[in-house]
């Protein structure tokens, strides 16, 4: 159980739907993976946490897997492969973790898909590619500072 005095529902919004957001082509960045193990426990599998990083379905996130240990060697295959596209999408060519690709913007290829347990729709990862015209780095603070067209500096950075 989770202590909940204080909250008042009352004084917060709620969240909208979930419903899945439309095809295109999104600039996302990683910002969680994680080694799990196949349902039958004979492989694992990398899972991706995206999020949305603008246009009206900034903050959303998605999900995609890897089976990049796995008894069906298609399966593999695919899996090296949409790691490739990951890597050369950020710029990483040799990651050693694959905390080495969050935070790092690319464009993200979705689409809807109906489910095969309850053909509800949901979203799928169909590809990665780097970003046009940018080269990738990882997501800090540059936003402008207002009534200025150059970035910010870095905290740290006296001036």
């Amino acid at each position: 159980m989770a202590d909940l005095r204080g909250f008042d529902a009352q004084t917060v919004e709620p969240n909208d739907s979930f419903d899945p957001i439309p095809n295109g082509d999104y600039l996302c960045i990683i910002t969680a993976s994680e080694m799990k193990p196949t349902k039958a426990g004979d492989g694992a599998y990398l899972e991706l946490e995206l999020e949305v990083l603008d246009g009206p379905y900034k903050g959303r996130k998605l999900w995609d897997r890897l089976n990049l240990n796995n008894a069906n060697d298609t399966a593999v295959k695919i899996a090296k492969g949409t790691l490739s596209a990951i890597c050369r999408a950020v710029g990483v060519l040799l990651p050693k973790d694959s905390c080495e690709l969050h935070y790092l913007p690319m464009l993200v290829k979705v689409a809807c898909k109906k489910r095969d347990d309850s053909d509800e729709l949901t979203n799928s990862v169909k590809g990665y590619k780097k970003r046009e015209g940018a080269a990738s780095s990882p997501v800090i603070a540059t936003a402008p500072v207002a009534g200025t067209a150059k970035p910010a500096s870095p905290p740290w950075k006296r001036t």
